[in-house]
């Protein structure tokens, strides 16, 4: 049963949206017509994470230059982007963005999402959208899983039963390549330009995988349309960043409450917003520039930032999220206001991460970490652990390990310190004692993973040593379970986990 709300909010709508304003003037609303905006951008996978990114750059353009050609279509590929659909079209598709911090919280409604369409209701119509010529972009937020992407391989999951599938294309698509594929070969036979595919997710390379992953489809399914694409296609790599939790039903009831909007499916977010994108696009894009967007003409350039990014503000987001858990946190903010697990990111980033990164000019790399752990430390955001510990075998090959198969080269043979990458396994050992599914009171964990299965299968049967988990060979390369340093540090901290528990080791690193 939906919870009560004040009997002053109002339902946010095209109708209704004028009134809220009226009524409050803290909220903010887009000030454009909505009437004749066109789609540019279709995006595939409407979440959080969108809505307070890339969806919140395209308002501000559409805002300020009266872009009219660039509002978005969201799309649905899976089951469970329903909820999202059904929130959002009774209220004509306007949801709010809260920035908490605090300095206070500010709602802006957003606009610019203007249709949503789910594939399980009409595949056609969704690659119909992506085909048209008014189509320029196609961005995707879709998590790390939802590319087939063999970390160890570098390779597409040819071998999987949704790819196989689409490859035989005797059904309607059931991945994003399939769609992509329908689509860009629709428009091929038109004679139009393919339109730019975008990676917004969380990914070292995200435009280089993706345009790996397509290609690689394209050339099993259809030589023409992979050779097309090889040459005309256009993948921009980017580094996106925005603290976005999981909208809970206290974050509901706050804006009704606060500011008189009832919204079935707000977003909270932090202020701080960054997006590195690399120029490369195939049918035009708006000037992101205008509004904060930095466009960058190198991959390398976006590497560098992406690279600072991932190891430092994910890698220490996945550091601390399966020892917070297991050592009993709930939110962000009050792990990093513990002193033992303060000190515990500072000197993980300070000793065995920061000395691996490259410097980028006009960045300071101190005043970088200080800001991230201010902004860990937002305790108006009430950012959960629980939403850190999702998807762990997607994240730690992008944020974890390339840091620990750097430092293991860097090491001579005989290292009389194994420091510079004792926080770093411990944090790997930390989310291995936590795929076991049981806490430390033996109580069931829910482990949210797209491999939750085998996880937790294999780490029980390897129980207190970590070399079946290890031997998962599309998450781990030869060169960590063949050193013999890094086992043996990894086999000591899960020792330590399991016997005497999350805090007391982490305190004895510490």
């Amino acid at each position: 049963m939906p919870h009560s709300l004040s009997p002053a909010a109002l339902r946010l709508s095209n109708k209704n949206l004028p009134e809220i304003c009226s009524r409050n003037t803290e909220v903010e609303a887009c000030s454009y017509s909505r009437d004749n905006l066109k789609h540019g951008i279709v995006h595939v996978g409407v979440g959080g994470f969108h809505r307070a990114h890339l969806a919140v750059y395209v308002d501000r353009l559409i805002s300020q230059f009266d872009l009219k050609d660039w509002s978005i279509c969201g799309v649905g590929i899976t089951k469970w982007d329903a909820p999202m659909r059904d929130a959002l079209k009774p209220q004509d598709y306007l949801y709010t963005v809260i920035e908490r911090s605090e300095e206070g919280s500010v709602p802006k409604v957003q606009g610019v999402l203007t249709d949503f369409l789910l594939a399980e209701d009409d595949n056609e119509a969704v690659i119909a959208k992506m085909a048209d010529p008014a189509t320029h972009i196609v961005s995707m937020t879709i998590t790390e899983s939802g590319y087939y992407y063999n970390e160890n391989t570098h390779e597409l999951e040819a071998h999987r039963p949704e790819i196989q599938a689409d490859l035989k294309g005797d059904g309607p698509p059931a991945t994003i390549f399939g769609f992509l594929f329908a689509a860009q070969a629709r428009r091929h036979a038109a004679g139009l330009k393919p339109f730019t595919v975008m990676s917004c997710d969380n990914m070292q390379g995200n435009g280089t995988i993706t345009r790996s992953m397509l290609l690689s489809f394209a050339k099993l399914k259809d030589p023409a349309i992979h050779a097309w694409l090889e040459k005309e296609g256009a993948f921009p790599n980017s580094m996106v960043d925005r603290i976005t939790p999981r909208t809970v039903q206290e974050h509901k009831t706050f804006l009704a409450d606060t500011f008189g909007v009832q919204d079935e499916w707000p977003v909270v977010t932090e202020p701080f917003m960054q997006w590195v994108l690399e120029d490369q696009f195939s049918d035009g894009r708006p000037p992101f520039e205008k509004v904060g967007v930095q466009v960058v003409k190198t991959l390398h350039e976006v590497e560098q930032f992406e690279m600072h990014k991932l190891r430092l503000l994910n890698a220490s987001h996945s550091a601390l999220a399966y020892l917070a858990y297991l050592s009993g946190f709930e939110y962000v903010h009050e792990v990093i206001a513990d002193n033992v697990f303060r000190s515990y990111i500072i000197n993980m980033m300070q000793k065995e991460v920061r000395p691996l990164l490259p410097e980028i000019e006009g960045v300071d790399i101190e005043k970088y970490c200080n800001t991230l752990l201010a902004r860990f430390g937002n305790p108006i955001l009430k950012d959960e652990v629980t939403r850190l510990c999702l998807g762990g075998s997607g994240k730690f090959p992008q944020f974890i390990m390339p840091s620990i198969a750097e430092q293991i080269r860097r090491l001579p043979d005989n290292p009389a310190d194994g420091a510079p990458l004792r926080r770093l396994t411990l944090a790997v050992a930390g989310w291995f004692r936590f795929s076991n599914g049981l806490d430390e009171a033996g109580k069931p964990i829910k482990v949210n993973d797209p491999m939750a299965a085998e996880l937790q299968e294999k780490a029980r049967e390897g129980g207190h040593e970590p070399h079946v988990l290890l031997g998962i060979k599309m998450l781990f390369g030869d060169d960590l379970r063949g050193d013999e340093r890094f086992v043996k540090e990894l086999t000591d901290a899960m020792e330590s986990l399991y016997t005497v528990g999350a805090r007391k080791t982490l305190e004895n690193y510490v």
